[in-house]
C-alpha cells in the first residue's frame, strides 16, 4: 500500500485539530505517513499514532522553521521522490497553501487548494470535492499529472482513531541557501482567550454591525457552546473586534459543522467565508437582509433578546 504523506500542524509538539484530520482521510487513500517538522515531537507522538500514522518522518534543524515555507516546500520534494507516495495532504492555510503550490512546482504535480471532500478514485488516485471562487461554487476535481498535492479546508472530515506505529525516521535535510532568503527574525504567540482557533472550530458564533460594538451577549452565546467567535468586516473595520477574527474573502475563511450569524446582513464578502458551514442559523431583526438567503435556520429578533434567551437555555440543557 502506498503511503501517503501529510504535513503535521503543530506548536511545539501540541498537533492541531486539523492533523488528525487529515490522517483520517490519508487512510482512504493509502498508509498515512505523518511530517514533522521543528521540537516537540515525544508530545506529538501519541496523538500521531493514535489516529495513525504509521511512520513518521521527522527533521529537527531549527533552520527549517527559522525561515518562511520554502524550507518545508523542499523538505517535502525531497520526500516525494524517495517515497513516491499517493498523495500529499496539507492544512489549507494561508502558510499550508504555499507550500503545496511550490511544492506542486518543484515536483511537476498537479495541485488542489480547498478541498473539503477527499476520497480514493473509482480507476484509482484521489478525487476531490473542492470550493473555489470565494466558495460560490463547489466542483469535482482530480490531479492528472504527478503526485497528487491537496490542500484540505478543517472540518473536512470527522477524526477517527485508528491505532498506529508512528516509527519515526530522522531525515538528514539541508536547507538550500536559496531557501533562506527570508528569515523570521520575531514571533510572538498569540494570546489565549480559551476559546478554540477560529479555523479550526466545530462551532463558530459571529456579530456584526447588528452588535452596534457590543460583543458581551454574542461572547456569552459562543462560550455557552465552547464555539469561536468571529466578526463581520464591518465590525472589525469600526474598532469593535480585532481583525484576527474576521471572516470573509479578505479575512478568515470556516467551514464548522454549526455557523452562527447574529446581526450580520450576509455581503457577499463575509459569505464567502462561510457559507461551506454545514449547518448556518442567523439572528437578525431585518428579516429581508440577504442572510437569510443562505440559512439553514433563521430567527428573526433583535440578537440582544435572542441570544441571552439561548444561553439561558443551553446552560439549562447542559445542568
Amino acid at each position: 500500500m502506498a503511503e501517503v504523506l501529510v504535513l503535521v500542524d503543530h506548536v511545539e509538539g501540541k498537533v492541531r485539530k486539523t492533523t488528525s484530520e487529515l490522517l483520517t482521510i490519508a487512510r482512504r487513500l493509502g498508509e498515512p505517513s505523518a511530517v514533522f517538522v521543528g521540537a516537540g515531537f515525544e508530545t506529538a507522538k501519541e496523538t500521531l499514532a493514535r489516529f495513525g500514522a504509521e511512520k513518521v518522518y521527522r527533521v529537527e534543524s531549527p533552520e527549517v522553521l527559522e525561515h518562511l515555507v520554502v524550507p518545508q516546500a523542499e523538505l517535502l520534494a525531497q520526500l516525494v521522490a524517495k517515497v513516491t507516495p499517493a498523495a500529499v495532504l496539507v492544512p489549507a492555510s494561508p502558510e499550508g497553501k504555499e507550500i503545496a503550490a511550490r511544492l506542486a512546482v518543484k515536483t511537476e504535480s498537479g495541485l488542489i487548494t480547498d478541498a473539503v471532500d477527499v476520497q480514493a478514485g473509482e480507476g484509482g488516485g484521489v478525487a476531490t470535492t473542492q470550493s473555489v471562487f470565494a466558495g460560490s461554487y463547489t466542483v469535482s476535481a482530480t490531479v492528472t499529472k504527478g503526485t497528487p498535492i491537496v490542500a484540505v479546508k478543517p472540518n473536512s472530515a470527522a477524526p477517527q482513531e485508528v491505532a498506529g506505529a508512528a516509527a519515526d525516521e530522522i531525515l538528514d535535510f539541508t536547507a538550500s541557501e536559496a531557501a533562506k532568503g527570508a528569515q523570521i527574525i520575531e514571533s510572538k504567540p498569540k494570546a489565549a482567550t480559551g476559546r478554540p482557533e477560529l479555523t479550526e472550530a466545530a462551532i463558530v458564533v459571529s456579530g456584526g454591525r447588528g452588535t452596534g460594538g457590543d460583543f458581551s451577549k454574542v461572547e456569552d452565546f459562543a462560550d455557552s457552546l465552547g464555539a469561536a467567535v468571529g466578526a463581520s468586516r464591518a465590525a472589525v473595520d469600526a474598532g469593535w473586534y480585532p481583525h484576527t477574527s474576521q471572516v470573509g474573502q479578505t479575512g478568515k475563511q470556516v467551514s464548522p459543522q454549526l455557523y452562527v450569524a447574529c446581526g450580520i446582513s450576509g455581503a457577499i464578502q463575509h459569505r464567502a467565508g462561510m457559507q461551506t458551514s454545514k449547518t448556518i442559523v442567523a439572528v437578525n431583526k431585518d428579516n429581508e437582509a440577504p442572510i437569510f438567503e443562505l440559512v439553514d435556520f433563521g430567527v428573526v429578533g433583535d440578537l440582544f433578546t435572542v441570544l441571552p434567551q439561548a444561553t439561558e437555555a443551553i446552560k439549562a440543557a447542559k445542568d
